[in-house]
C-alpha cells in the first residue's frame, strides 16, 4: 500500500492544485489588462521576466538540487510571477524582477519545500527584498499613460499624504476606482481587482472572511485616527493584497475565527504602518507578520475534534 504524505491543511475535494492555479490567473485578467492599458509595454516586459523567472527557477531547483519531479505544471509559479509583477513599478529594470523572482521562488517557496511547505507569501518576499534592496527603484512610480522607462513619474497618493501633507479628502474617488494615478502596476484600478475578487468567490477558490476583516480592521483604525477610510481602501496595494495574497492556503489561517483574527490584524497593522509609520505604503509587511503568526493562530483557534466544526476551505 503506497502513502501520501503532504502538508496540511487537508480539504475533502475534486479540486486540484492546478485549477485553482488556473481559476486565480483567470481573476487576476483584469488586474493585468488594466496594468497593460495604464503602463503599456514597460508593463508586459516586467511581467513576462517576472513569470518566465520564476517558472524558470522552480524548474532549475526541482531538477538540479531537490532531485525531484518537476511541479512547473501545477501553475502555481505562474500566478506567484503575475503577482510578483503586478507588486511592481513598471518602471523596474528586468534584473530586479529576476532578482525578485529568485528571492519568492528560490528562497520563499523552495527553500521550505516547495508549494503548502512555505510559511510567507513567495510574492510579498519578493516585493519587500526589493522594495529593502533598492528603494529609489521600487519608489519610482510612471504616470499612467506614460510609456517608456524616460516617462514622467509621480508619486502615490499614499505617498502624497504622507510625505506632504495632501489632504486625502482632495483625491477624486472615480480617479481611484478606475486607477488614473501612479501606482505599482496591480494597485491602479480598484474596480478590476473587485471583479477577481467576485470571480473568485463565485467559484469558491477563496471565502469572504479574509478579506472583509482585513477591510474592517483598516477601517476601524482610520475611524480612530479620523482619516477617510475609502482613500485607504481604494488607493495602494489594499485590495490586491487581501483579494489575491492574504488569503494563500498554506499562509493563512485554517478555521473561520482564526481567519477572521488574522484578517483584522492585517488591517489594522496596515492602517497603522501607513498612519505612524516610516513607509507610506504597509500592506506586505502586514501580511508577512500575520504569517508568521499563522501557526499560533491555528494553535488557539482549532475545529473541534470529532465534531462537524471542521476546518473551513477558504
Amino acid at each position: 500500500m503506497k502513502l501520501t504524505l503532504s502538508p496540511p491543511p487537508h480539504i475533502h475535494t475534486r479540486r486540484t492544485v492546478r485549477s485553482t492555479m488556473a481559476h486565480v490567473l483567470v481573476a487576476l485578467i483584469p488586474a493585468v489588462v488594466c496594468a497593460l492599458y495604464f503602463f503599456r509595454l514597460p508593463a508586459l516586459k516586467v511581467l513576462l521576466v517576472s513569470v518566465a523567472a520564476c517558472v524558470a527557477i522552480e524548474y532549475s531547483v526541482n531538477r538540479w538540487m531537490l532531485k525531484r519531479p518537476n511541479s512547473i505544471g501545477d501553475l502555481s509559479a505562474v500566478v506567484t510571477g503575475v503577482l510578483l509583477a503586478l507588486n511592481l513599478p513598471s518602471s523596474l529594470p528586468w534584473w530586479m524582477a529576476v532578482a525578485g523572482s529568485v528571492m519568492a521562488i528560490g528562497v520563499a517557496k523552495m527553500a521550505f519545500g516547495g508549494l503548502g511547505c512555505n510559511i510567507f507569501n513567495p510574492a510579498l518576499t519578493g516585493r519587500v527584498f526589493l522594495l529593502i534592496s533598492f528603494p529609489a527603484a521600487m519608489a519610482t512610480w510612471p504616470l499612467p499613460g506614460e510609456a517608456g522607462a524616460d516617462g514622467a513619474t509621480g508619486a502615490t497618493i499614499l505617498t502624497l499624504v504622507k510625505t506632504a501633507g495632501a489632504d486625502p479628502h482632495a483625491f477624486a474617488q472615480s480617479d481611484l476606482a478606475l486607477g488614473n494615478m501612479p501606482g505599482s502596476m496591480g494597485e491602479v484600478s480598484a474596480v478590476a481587482l473587485l471583479l477577481g475578487f467576485a470571480y473568485l468567490l463565485v467559484t469558491k477558490v477563496i471565502r469572504a472572511d479574509i478579506p472583509f476583516a482585513v477591510i474592517a480592521g483598516l477601517i476601524i483604525v482610520d475611524f480612530l485616527a479620523g482619516y477617510p477610510a475609502e482613500v485607504d481602501i481604494l488607493s495602494g496595494g489594499l485590495l490586491l493584497g487581501a483579494i489575491f495574497m492574504a488569503t494563500d492556503y498554506s499562509t493563512s489561517p485554517m478555521t473561520r475565527m482564526g481567519m477572521l483574527v488574522y484578517g483584522l490584524a492585517i488591517g489594522a497593522i496596515t492602517a497603522c504602518i501607513r498612519r505612524w509609520g516610516a513607509y507610506p505604503e504597509g500592506m506586505s509587511f502586514a501580511i508577512l507578520l500575520m504569517n508568521g503568526a499563522t501557526p499560533l493562530i491555528n494553535r488557539y483557534f482549532k475545529p473541534e475534534r470529532f465534531s462537524i466544526h471542521q476546518a473551513t476551505p477558504q
